[in-house]
């Protein structure tokens, strides 16, 4: 079970993906979570370097869409500004909003790749539909609400202690 939750990757932000490489193994969209993984959770809008980072993604040829669980008014006053599609309120880990924006791509899921701040949600999902799942560090933990502070990341804490134990996650193994 706990084995769902390991990412194809791990960074320590968005930055850190390597763009091209991805783009040359012939992933086509990326699918990122919003809060913690894009900005912080109370962050409005993004920031001069994620608004570069975004145009690089285009650049490159990615299609990109925000899927987030958070309110339609959070993630709309995010992304509308930048004219980034979006999935609100989407319930992740649950396989309908990941293939909703798979659908809004026209990519299958050999094409995709999920990028997210938590085991739970992003990577889970992700992994379900076998689509390639990065995991990044929260930027902004502290910002982050009730149950993702005290139940997703006290999950996360029990699932690595496990994986640890059974070689599965090291930490020597992080890219950045």
């Amino acid at each position: 079970m706990f084995e769902m939750l390991i990412p194809k990757l791990r960074v320590n932000t968005v930055f850190d993906i390597n763009l091209e490489e991805l783009y040359e193994q012939g992933y086509r969209g990326i699918i990122t979570d919003l809060d913690n993984t894009l900005v912080g959770a109370k962050a409005p809008l993004a920031t001069p370097e994620l608004v570069a980072w975004f145009k690089k993604v285009k650049e490159i040829g990615f299609q990109l869409i925000i899927v987030s669980n958070n309110q339609l008014e959070r993630v709309s006053k995010f992304a509308t500004p930048l004219d980034i599609q979006y999935v609100h309120k989407a319930r992740k880990p649950s396989n309908i909003p990941f293939r909703k924006a798979m659908k809004m791509m026209d990519l299958k899921n050999e094409q995709t790749i999920v990028v997210g701040d938590q085991m739970l949600t992003d990577v889970y999902g992700g992994n379900r539909l076998g689509l390639y799942t990065v995991l990044v560090m929260p930027i902004a933990i502290n910002d982050e609400g009730f149950v993702t502070r005290f139940f997703n990341r006290r999950v996360e804490r029990i699932a690595l202690t496990r994986l640890r134990k059974k070689g599965l996650w090291i930490e020597e193994d992080k890219k950045s």
